[in-house]
Parts: structure tokens; C-alpha cells; sequence
């Protein structure tokens, strides 16, 4: 087991900053926005009334949480490689698996499952990389 005297803190912090860019492109106008809104019930009103403190916030914290999870499995000597399999492996059989079993539960449009999953599998490649390719 890896230690956390062993994480690049400078990895994980542009791993988490690259979550955030990645999230604004996949579920803003670029890409699924109307498709996750339908598939949610989500509407601009009800996001405005939102804790947007809580929201990013939160949602920082969790991604920092995933970003020092994927250097502790990876390691310091990774390599990209290695780092974008301990992503994409963590993603789709913990989280992607975990949010159907979930969608299934909560009969949730398989569309949201795609477009959740997906988002889950891009943001953790993209951090193991991150993480697994700096010195």
C-alpha cells in the first residue's frame, strides 16, 4: 500500500481543477446539458436556487477525495499508463457500476446512467493520467 507521503499534491490539485473543466464542457451547452436536464428535471430556476458555495464546494472536496484515492492505488512511480488504467478501471467497475445499480433502483432513463458514467470514466482517466504522468 501506498503511503500519503508518497502523493504529488501539485498532480492532485490540477487533477481536481482538470474535473471541474471537464464537467463544465459535459454538462454544459457543449455537450449534454439539455439531455441531463430532461433526463433530471433540472431547470435554470431550480439551479439558481441553489447553495452554489455548497455545490462547488462539495463538489471540490469530493474530487479531491477521488484525485488522492487514484494516487494511492496508482502510486509515485505510476507512469500515464498506469495512471489512466487505475482511472478508467476505479471508474467503471466502482462508480459506473455503482450508479446503475442505483439508476436501477431509482428507475432513472438509462440516457442519465450514460451521461453520468461517462462523465465518471472521462474525469478519472483524465485524473489517473494526470496524476501517473507528473514526475
Amino acid at each position: 500500500m501506498h503511503h500519503f507521503s508518497d502523493i504529488n499534491w501539485l498532480a492532485v490539485a490540477v487533477a481536481v481543477i482538470a474535473s471541474f473543466v471537464i464537467g463544465s464542457l459535459w454538462y454544459g451547452s457543449l455537450l449534454f446539458q439539455k439531455p441531463w436536464m430532461q433526463a433530471t428535471g433540472m431547470t435554470f430556476e431550480k439551479g439558481k436556487q441553489a447553495n452554489m458555495l455548497v455545490t462547488f464546494g462539495g463538489t471540490a472536496v469530493l474530487n479531491l477525495l477521488i484525485a488522492i484515492a487514484i494516487a494511492l492505488l496508482a502510486g509515485p512511480h505510476a507512469g500515464w499508463k498506469m495512471g489512466l488504467h487505475t482511472g478508467l478501471f476505479s471508474a467503471l467497475f466502482f462508480v459506473a457500476t455503482s450508479l446503475g445499480v442505483i439508476g436501477l433502483f431509482e428507475q432513472r432513463p438509462f440516457k442519465l446512467w450514460l451521461i453520468n458514467a461517462g462523465y465518471q470514466l472521462v474525469v478519472f482517466a483524465l485524473m489517473g493520467t494526470i496524476i501517473g504522468a507528473w514526475p
